[in-house]
């Protein structure tokens, strides 16, 4: 069965997109469909994007005779990962599909030629959704108001805050350069530690582009794993998906998929590289295996609200999946930031998050941190692993959900809160913990890794109105001396 939810194409009422009422929805849709004379019984979802995140929801609900699940590209916490990534606004893809689903909602129904009183009537109330939900999201958000912050809204609709209640075996495909990046690994995790039959497949993919290229490396196709893992787990045949690798993901850099019995791979240790040197835009400073013992003068950021613009993140925030030169080489935009570079004597593997402390101060009210880890060739050439971003204010921690190694924050979690909004003072230094999403890396020997810092992200983060008058005209000094010794933290693999 393909089912339209509720509010949307041909099905009445008005949207909500993944609230109570849907999530109750599909619930009652399973029952329904095992409950049918021509049903055995047993139920499984399939589903991409918005349809991975219901799957994830309605088996929260926990529907008599729902077997199995095969979420592509799901979607875990509806805050962090895609709506308000660091406290701005995700302009290049939230207003886009807000206005897609807008559009296909005012087509006439399917059953307009046999019912137009009926087909009118559901045309009505999908309009008045329009009024309800979509409109005053995109007014809220932009005016600085409560859905600028987490709060019960993205909770409620958010996979993360249920997953402990799916009990189902459940296959997840996600994509390092996927909307859902830094969600798809948390859900396998969580679900592991519940002992939920569960698997992980991570590739090279952005949201529209999953699967692509699979079947390599004694991985099969998309195709080929989901028939195997209904097979198995609703149809009760002895294929083995049982014993297949519980995680394999692709190497960035390194072009295969390795197979790994957990996430991330077993012997991964966190270590430091530490930012050093003078660094200004255009020419990079370094990356050193120690602090600085000196005193060194901040590096100096003035901010512009253009960055990004020509980078990986343009394609990966808008879900194009068609990479330009951009996509492929952030050198430009790297030019008009802060970088910090360390040429390589030997291959550099890397899986998991990624994290960077930072020491800064701002002249303004508040300052905005796009942190980008990025592979570098002899050309000049930069290639982004993944990216972070933090408003100075919202730098507050929740060391309950964060998770750390030793005294290293590996994966902080930032409240983002309305309570949680800290004071910024010109001129004052504050600690701040970037959360990079997580990836699985190889920086060939002879490349630099880099880590560059940038003070907005263009198209894909957009401060709101209020913010975006406390960040203008602001300078941002990055110190990293004795006494502030900012770093970023790296998932290393032993070669």
């Amino acid at each position: 069965m393909i089912v339209e939810v509720r509010g949307t194409g041909s099905s009445e009422g008005t949207w909500d997109p993944f609230g109570t009422r849907e999530q109750i929805d599909g619930k009652e849709l399973v029952e329904w469909a095992a409950a049918q004379p021509w049903s055995n019984g047993s139920v499984a979802l399939h589903g991409t994007s918005y349809g991975a995140i219901n799957q994830l929801l309605t088996a929260a609900q926990q529907p008599k005779g729902l077997k199995a699940l095969f979420p592509i590209v799901p979607m875990s916490d509806a805050y962090r990962d895609i709506t308000t990534s660091g406290g701005e606004i995700n302009v290049s893809f939230i207003p886009l599909w807000l206005g897609l689903v807008t559009s296909l909602g005012a087509l006439p129904p399917t059953y307009a030629p046999s019912d137009p009183v009926g087909a009118a009537q559901t045309l009505a109330q999908h309009a008045g959704g329009v009024l309800a939900f979509q409109a005053p999201m995109v007014a809220n958000s932009t005016a600085g108001g409560e859905n600028i912050y987490d709060n019960p809204f993205y909770r409620t609709r958010s996979p993360i805050e249920t997953i402990d209640r799916v009990t189902v075996p459940t296959f997840i495909a996600g994509g390092w350069y996927d909307l859902f990046q830094r969600g798809e690994p948390l859900l396998f995790q969580r679900l592991e530690k519940n002992g939920v039959p569960v698997k992980l497949v991570m590739g090279p993919w952005y949201h529209i582009t999953a699967g692509d290229g699979l079947s390599a490396d004694g991985v099969p196709s998309l195709a080929n794993l989901e028939r195997a893992w209904f097979d198995h787990w609703v149809c009760g045949v002895a294929n083995g998906i049982e014993s297949f690798p519980a995680v394999h993901y692709h190497e960035i850099g390194g072009g295969h998929y390795h197979a790994a019995p957990s996430w991330p791979p077993p012997g991964v240790s966190y270590q430091q590289r530490f930012l050093s040197g003078a660094a200004r835009p255009g020419a990079a400073g370094d990356l050193a295996n120690a602090p600085a013992s000196s005193a060194q003068q901040p590096d100096v950021l003035p901010w512009h609200p253009a960055a990004g613009l020509c980078s990986r993140s343009t394609a990966q925030w808008t879900a194009s999946g068609q990479p330009s030169t951009c996509a492929n080489d952030n050198q430009t935009t790297d030019a008009t930031g802060l970088a910090y570079d360390v040429v390589l004597d030997r291959d550099l593997h890397l899986a998991g998050p990624v994290s960077a402390r930072l020491f800064v101060a701002t002249s303004g009210k508040d300052a905005y941190l796009t942190v980008q880890l990025e592979d570098v060739d002899a050309s000049g050439k930069s290639t982004e692993l993944s990216g972070g971003w933090n408003l100075l204010s919202l730098r507050a921690l929740d060391d309950g959900k964060s998770v750390t190694s030793g005294s290293l924050y590996v994966q902080p979690y930032h409240p983002f809160t309305h309570a949680s909004v800290l004071p910024v003072e010109a001129g004052k230094i504050y600690e701040v913990w970037v959360e990079i999403f997580p990836t699985a890396a190889r920086v060939a020997k002879g490349h630099s890794l880099r880590l560059s810092v940038q003070p907005s992200d263009s198209p894909h983060q957009t401060p709101s109105a209020p913010k975006l008058v406390d960040l203008a005209g602001g300078v941002l000094s990055l110190y990293h001396d004795a006494a502030h010794p900012s770093s970023v933290v790296l998932p290393v693999k032993p070669n």
